[in-house]
């Protein structure tokens, strides 16, 4: 999607906007990390000021995908520091969605990748690896399904039922 903005994709797409296939959340997330344009297929995680799952994903193999956890807006902790997304720029994510707080934000804005979040905190997570992976999440107003498709640039982030051909 280097040369097509999410703008031009919900102008050429407006059949897919009206029956809900596509989809922009709402404007309330950060750019972070070197990456401003990123999409891929998604995996959803959805956790509570914890960060043991987010780490254990992002040490797997990303194969392009992007990582969206719904963290449940909290801004009392980060749940993603700059190590992971260290790890995931080395194993192949193409992005990392947080609603919630990061930290280490200098160290992640010079990652080869892309990562949204709502602020920053300095404060560091709980570490009890309690969460759900692959389940339906709801971030930015907009429910979102593992296999999904997400596509961001500076204009904002769009969820797709479906890989779109731009």
């Amino acid at each position: 999607m280097a040369l097509v903005t999410t703008a031009e994709v919900c102008d050429a797409n407006p059949q897919l906007i009206v029956s809900g296939e596509l989809r922009a959340l709402q404007p309330i997330f950060q750019i972070y990390g070197r990456r401003q344009v990123f999409s891929g297929p998604i995996v959803t995680l959805k956790v509570f000021e914890d960060n043991v799952l987010i780490r254990e994903f992002l040490e797997e193999k990303g194969n392009g995908r992007v990582l969206v956890v719904d963290g449940g807006g909290s801004l009392r902790c980060a749940i993603l520091g700059g190590n992971p997304v260290v790890q995931a720029q080395n194993n192949g994510w193409a992005g990392i969605v947080i609603n919630g707080c990061i930290r280490d934000v200098d160290e992640i804005n010079g990652c080869d990748i892309g990562v949204r979040a709502l602020a920053s905190h300095p404060m560091k997570a709980n570490k009890k690896g309690i969460g759900e992976k692959h389940v339906p999440i709801t971030v930015g107003g907009t429910r979102i399904s593992d296999g999904e498709w997400l596509y961001a640039d500076t204009d904002g982030i769009l969820i797709s039922r479906t890989e779109l051909s731009v």
